[in-house]
């Protein structure tokens, strides 16, 4: 899955966050920082894990302002071993 998280998410953690909240759902992948002052992830996991981490990331931590989410699901694996935050 790719997730694009637009809004005031640099700067509060937003990285961070997505880490424990993915080693809490057993999701590998990485976040990282956009030039445009997004944050962009790709996550690999269990389908249901990967809906309750975009739940998780449509709101983000806590001085998150999340205006707006792009999303995709992707059938292909890249065999992440385990989240990173770039």
């Amino acid at each position: 899955m790719t997730v694009k998280i637009y809004g005031f998410v640099q700067g509060i953690f937003f990285r961070f966050g997505a880490k424990v909240e993915a080693e809490k759902q057993g999701i590998k992948g990485f976040a990282r920082n956009e030039d445009d002052g997004s944050v962009y992830i790709e996550a690999e996991g269990e389908e249901g894990k990967l809906r309750d981490f975009l739940e998780w990331c449509r709101m983000g931590p806590t001085f998150a302002k999340v205006e707006k989410i792009d999303f995709e699901f992707k059938d292909e694996l890249k065999g992440f071993k385990s989240f990173d935050v770039e």
